[in-house]
């Protein structure tokens, strides 16, 4: 099993639980993360939209301003790795946070062997976007409709306007696109786009294609882009017109 490289790999984590701030500084500490622990979601906002994190460990409850607050303001402009941290249990905050765009959630139950896992994941696949912008190997542009997607820029457009996408919005969309036509399962999604084992019955897969839909300004009862085929998957769909009833 191989490891990440952690040199100089800064972390931003926004969590007003000064207790639980310490046990991850010293956990991740001696493992080669930097960690920057902010208290106040203003501040946090200010730092992350500074930038110079690799990743953010962003809670949902903080002073001043919440986590989907933060999230949605530097979703706008930013697309840097951000791992939130939601309270045991709490499908609705875990929905919220995937759907306007976090990578991933750990409930705060987590173990630290877990939660390394999963900031290993988030960069790793970071990491892949920057790598792949000078790799001109999958260079080859992919058009359905008004989409074009650019792979050796990780980039893709919709009637020549540019999609902010996170990494996994990315995946998805090329995953997809890529396949048009044929159906693509959650499992083989998943396999593409992750790190680590989801559970069977987890949903954010689902959450992260409405989430897409909504930037494609795609409607699942009446899809153009993206159709979902009940009990198989996914699809994208090259000519919506063939599908409408």
């Amino acid at each position: 099993m191989t490891t990440d490289q952690t040199d100089n790999l800064r972390i931003l984590l926004i969590d007003d639980d000064l207790k639980l701030c310490r046990l991850i500084s010293d956990y991740l500490g001696p493992l080669g993360y930097e960690i920057t622990a902010v208290h106040n979601g203003r501040e946090g906002l200010s730092r992350a939209t500074a930038g110079g994190f690799a990743a953010i460990i962003l809670d949902v409850m903080l002073p001043g301003m919440n986590g989907h607050e933060i999230l949605g303001q530097l979703r706008q402009v930013s697309t840097i790795p951000i791992l939130m941290l939601t309270a045991m249990d709490d499908e609705a905050d875990r929905i919220a946070g995937l759907e306007m765009g976090a990578d991933d959630y750990l409930p705060k139950t987590f173990s630290m062997r877990e939660l390394l896992a999963r900031l290993r994941a988030v960069i790793r696949r970071s990491r892949i976007v920057s790598s792949t912008i000078n790799n001109q190997e999958n260079g080859t542009e992919i058009i359905v409709q008004d989409l074009l997607i650019a792979p050796a820029a990780r980039k893709a457009s919709l009637a020549g306007q540019q999609l902010l996408l996170t990494p996994v919005e990315y995946d998805l969309v090329l995953c997809l696109a890529r396949a048009a036509d044929r159906v693509v399962s959650r499992e083989q999604l998943l396999n593409e786009i992750t790190d680590r084992n989801y559970e069977v019955f987890d949903r954010s897969i689902d959450v992260h294609i409405s989430s897409l839909r909504r930037k494609l300004g795609d409607e699942a009862r009446n899809p153009r882009y993206i159709r979902t085929i009940r009990s198989a998957g996914y699809m994208m769909i090259r000519h919506p017109e063939e599908w409408r009833e």
